[in-house]
């Protein structure tokens, strides 16, 4: 008898909490992988790396096959997904150091989508790397919507996962167990704690939890535990030396695996605890990655472990390798499982997507357009009639995609004064990109660079040179 009213009294204490849950706006947990390819995850055919957690994210909820990033290398991206504007409208189109420390900063009045979900009532936190303004700059994290930020704010310093510090907020938190090649201390795992306790202290209100993690980005750095899972088991495997930057690694083919692995376990961590906390069916899980797979560079490996699938380029091209990235959203009762979406999304329609959601209000209209309604398997969904991408990096690069169609120009900080040319292709026929078909249509290229000429604002800190013709320098006398 004692039991039953007990257990009677329990679930009446309970009713008003469960209520609330039910009528509150959703928590969001946004993963952003760093260098991540988007066939180094199994979901999308990887055979030689395990991500378990990854592929019952996917299976649980909707996988996008035609997701982009932001731009071809980090800060640019990750400003396109704060800020819901495409490369030729936003702030930051290339990655550019400040010093003493960090990367040049989006400015103090930019609307972002922290400083939207925290106007919302959402808790809110960044936990991972910033790279868009140091504390103390325009671009600081504290004056974009953060509440609470732990982790690296320099691009360049989280090529180190053993530092000699982090930030908690704008104090450094000192690691001095740490030597920048080792230590007591790894970063992902200080960054992983974070990011359950920020759940655990928050489940009780909407919060917004942006999860920037910087692996599998080299330096290659990874706990001996998580190698031994990958050494000796990946056939040939000479170690990197170090002679082209980064730190040097005596299983590089071991270490990167191992690194995408232990990502993937953080991820099921957070999805069991958001299930513990019987928080899965009012939280939206997005996992995805800044940019597409990374060169050879610090041991890394792109070919062996083909982590651009059969798509061309890399990380800072404006081809299909460089751009196109894994996406996936789960939402327990409301994204259905297993599904997929062949639609091609970008990381500006993140911020529109996320203003549906929480009913809020943006400022101005953004580049992108929500994509609630494919999230929820609705019928009524606006699409795109073209995306845009340029960048001064790599030579000076552009890009579009309209329908099949794709066009992309290259050296445009290079060939002042010279005709520029456009390539043409057929991403139906042709998703690899190896058939230059702009010859054979002129009147579909000239409709694309008319879209080129259009999307592009000049950007006095990042030009390209080749089209911004006011800032060529006057010839010398």
């Amino acid at each position: 008898m004692f039991a039953s009213r007990f257990i009677l009294l329990s679930c009446i204490l309970m009713l008003p909490a469960l209520a609330c849950a039910e009528d509150r706006t959703p928590n969001v947990i946004f993963i952003l992988a760093d260098d991540l390819g988007t066939y180094e995850l199994g979901c999308y055919g990887q055979k030689k790396i395990k991500t378990p957690h990854i592929d019952q994210l996917a299976s649980q909820g909707i996988r996008f096959s035609h997701f982009y990033a932001g731009n071809n290398v980090c800060a640019p991206s990750r400003c396109c997904l704060l800020t819901g504007k495409h490369p030729g409208h936003a702030t930051i189109r290339d990655n550019r150091e400040a010093r003493p420390e960090g990367q040049h900063p989006i400015n103090a009045d930019e609307f972002t989508l922290p400083a939207m979900m925290k106007q919302q009532g959402y808790a809110t936190a960044a936990i991972g790397k910033w790279g868009l303004g140091m504390f103390g700059s325009t671009g600081d994290p504290l004056r974009h919507g953060i509440d609470y930020f732990f982790g690296y704010n320099c691009q360049r310093h989280a090529h180190y996962h053993y530092p000699n510090y982090l930030y908690r907020n704008a104090a450094r938190f000192e690691l001095p167990s740490n030597n920048l090649k080792e230590g007591n201390q790894y970063s992902h795992d200080l960054l992983e704690e974070e990011s359950l306790k920020f759940i655990r202290e928050n489940r009780g209100k909407p919060f917004f939890l942006y999860l920037p993690y910087i692996i599998p980005h080299v330096s290659i750095s990874v706990p001996e535990s998580e190698l031994n899972e990958y050494r000796d088991k990946l056939g040939d495997d000479p170690p990197y030396d170090g002679k082209k930057g980064y730190i040097p690694h005596p299983a590089p083919h071991a270490g990167y695996a191992a690194m995408v692995s232990r990502l993937d376990k953080t991820v099921g961590k957070i999805v069991a605890l958001v299930e513990e906390l019987m928080l899965s069916e009012n939280t939206l899980i997005i996992f995805t990655s800044d940019n597409g797979p990374t060169h050879h560079v610090g041991g890394a490996d792109s070919t062996f472990f083909q982590s651009a699938g059969h798509l061309r380029g890399l990380k800072g091209s404006m081809y299909e390798g460089g751009l196109r990235v894994p996406f996936i959203a789960t939402w327990k009762g409301k994204i259905k499982p297993n599904t997929t979406c062949e639609t091609r999304w970008a990381f500006w329609d993140v911020l529109p997507t996320m203003a549906e959601l929480t009913s809020a209000k943006l400022p101005e209209p953004t580049d992108g357009i929500s994509f609630l309604p494919t999230l929820l398997g609705q019928r009524q969904q606006r699409t795109h009639d073209f995306l845009f991408w340029e960048s001064p990096g790599y030579g000076g690069q552009q890009a579009v995609i309209a329908g099949k169609w794709k066009a992309v120009r290259q050296q445009l900080g290079k060939q002042i004064g010279k005709p520029v040319k456009t390539e043409l292709y057929d991403l139906e026929a042709d998703e690899s990109e190896k058939l230059d078909i702009s010859s054979k249509h002129p009147e579909m290229l000239a409709r694309l660079e008319d879209i080129m000429k259009r999307e592009h604002v000049p950007s006095a800190v990042f030009p390209l040179q080749a089209i911004d013709l006011a800032r060529i320098p006057p010839a010398k006398k």
